[in-house]
């Protein structure tokens, strides 16, 4: 698929405080490694809703999708004309009551 095809990815400043904590977290408990995953796993996501935006399913609440990108991490997400609109990043090991309302 040709480039500009792909949508931009806008990060909210809800999102870039979860993945902060989420990075802290990782970095309290266990190593460098596991914050490159992170990473990395964030990086495949945009390449990939970027050109698929409809790929992840809808969830329950509001026109949000949510991507499971692993076990542990999950990204809430929904499409504008333009661009993505990332609004959380979730652990998903993470108290429910701290998740979407």
């Amino acid at each position: 698929m040709a480039k500009n095809n792909k949508l931009n990815i806008e990060y909210s400043v809800q999102s870039l405080l979860n993945a902060k904590e989420i990075v802290n977290y990782l970095l309290s408990k266990f190593t460098e490694k596991e914050v490159n995953n992170f990473y990395k796993s964030l990086y495949d996501f945009e390449n990939i809703v970027s050109i698929y935006p409809t790929l992840y399913a809808k969830s329950n609440k509001k026109k949000i999708r949510r991507a499971i990108l692993s076990k542990v991490l999950s990204v809430y997400y929904f499409i504008q004309k333009d661009k993505i609109s990332i609004v959380a990043i979730f652990d998903n090991r993470w108290d429910e009551m701290n998740k979407l309302k």
